[in-house]
């Protein structure tokens, strides 16, 4: 009988389990920085470690090879200088020489996070400015090092009703389990807003939720060191007592560390929960389990020196009208549209792009518009039908106004410019419209061809 080699595995023979085993672990696990998520460590990963704590991993935080591919993020997403001054560009011009410098420093314990530069960005249909902090280049390339090392210990453990800021998942998963369970008749709905989530975090709690999974002194040094560095507004430098730095690498991930009691909490308990960040609302079936549902989520956070927004925090039935609002979205009778913050900001956007004074091409700017306009319906695509012919007409009469003052005239595109540059004046021009682009998925959802 012959003997059956390796090239000669007859059709139906299982390679072997063990390495069909760490081909399934290493693709769960795919999203994880390969320089320091070994299969050695992806296997301890998956099994649990020792007591259930991770000793020993400042030395992947300061490897060469984290510390490049960290370095390589940081430039993708570019961003604005530090407290420093230093460029993205200025740092990349000897990226080399200032990554064998990091490692070194890091390696002998002697790196420290510079304060953080903060700059308040405008809300959206409010007076009101949100506070923003910008790390140096040198900051967010550690932080991004240490983010590599500590999110997949914590993703391990994560609850499946959590959706922000976690690999694979994105607002929206969130709303597609959010129309799920609306459709499935929990329309009572808890919607809660935490106030001043990330500013109100408190350092000695947070760090012993981050303790009991990570045991490396240097690693919970560094994170503290993160919570506690200095704020640079303006001239003054101050030092926050408590929160987690907007705008910090590392801030996303220990704001889902510290709510992961509670998400694993309210599902223990029945509630269907749907949490983005500090964004959340809980989908029940009466207004009486809505109830519940408040009081227990209050009562959890006040437990976590956390409280609900007095004002934002309500219960509503999404049958009647007033719904309420998620990510973007506002939803009420079985419909979702975008709410009034999301047109306001989307318009603002339009309405820069569409200035009377422009003195591009009118081509020009239609392919202006259309980059906007794309990314907007593509998160947008599943507003009510209503939702797309009032804003294309708002966006043509931009534009007809444009060409009425070109051509002399004064105010708003209206009356005979509607014949003088028709609809599919502009149609000619390739200019996107989201009714048409609406139209035709909802044709190709139903098959048609």
């Amino acid at each position: 009988m012959k003997t059956i080699g390796k090239e000669e595995r007859p059709a139906g023979v299982e390679e072997n389990p063990k390495q069909a085993g760490e081909v399934q672990i290493r693709e769960r696990w795919r999203w994880t920085e390969p320089s320091v998520w070994t299969e050695r460590m992806l296997t301890a990963l998956e099994k649990g470690v020792k007591g259930g704590k991770w000793f020993s991993l400042v030395d992947k935080v300061y490897s060469s090879e984290n510390l490049r591919a960290s370095w390589e993020k940081v430039r993708s997403n570019k961003g604005a200088a530090g407290v420093d001054l230093q460029s993205i560009e200025a740092y990349e011009k000897e990226a080399e020489k200032n990554l064998v410098e990091l490692e070194k420093v890091l390696r002998e314990g002697n790196y420290r996070a510079k304060p953080v530069k903060r700059v308040w960005i405008p809300k959206v249909g409010s007076r009101e400015k949100r506070p923003l902090g910008i790390p140096v280049v040198t900051d967010r390339i550690v932080q991004t090092a240490m983010r590599n090392i500590l999110e997949p210990i914590f993703e391990r453990t994560f609850a499946e009703q959590s959706y922000g800021f976690r690999p694979g998942r994105g607002c929206k998963d969130a709303l597609r389990r959010v129309e799920e369970l609306l459709k499935n008749g929990y329309t009572w709905v808890v919607d809660a807003d935490i106030k001043s989530y990330f500013d109100s975090i408190p350092h000695d709690k947070l760090m012993k939720e981050v303790e009991e999974q990570i045991a490396d002194g240097r690693v919970l040094e560094m994170i503290e060191g993160y919570l506690t560095q200095g704020i640079m507004d303006g001239l003054k430098e101050w030092q926050a007592e408590k929160g987690t730095p907007q705008g910090a690498v590392i801030s996303p991930l220990l704001a889902n560390i510290y709510l992961s009691k509670i998400d694993h909490e309210m599902a223990r308990q029945g509630y269907e929960m749907v949490r983005y960040a500090d964004d959340s609302v809980i989908l029940c079936k009466t207004e009486e389990e809505a109830k519940r549902a408040l009081e227990e989520m209050k009562g959890m956070l006040e437990a976590r020196a956390l409280t609900l927004h007095p004002e934002k925090t309500r219960i509503v039935d999404a049958t009647q009208e007033g719904g309420f609002d998620f990510l973007g979205y506002h939803f009420e009778r079985g419909m979702r549209w975008p709410r009034k913050k999301s047109m306001n900001k989307f318009k603002e956007t339009i309405r820069h792009k569409t200035r009377r004074t422009s003195g591009e091409s009118m081509k020009c700017i239609t392919v202006g518009l259309n980059k906007s306009l794309k990314g907007w319906y593509e998160y947008f695509k599943h507003s009510h039908k209503t939702t797309f012919p009032r804003i294309d007409s708002w966006i043509r009469m931009r534009l007809r106004s444009i060409l009425r003052k070109r051509y002399g005239g004064k105010g708003r595109g209206r009356g005979a410019d509607h014949q003088r540059w028709p609809n599919v004046y502009f149609a000619n021009l390739g200019l996107f419209t989201l009714t048409t682009a609406h139209a035709l998925a909802c044709q190709s959802r139903r098959g048609y061809h």
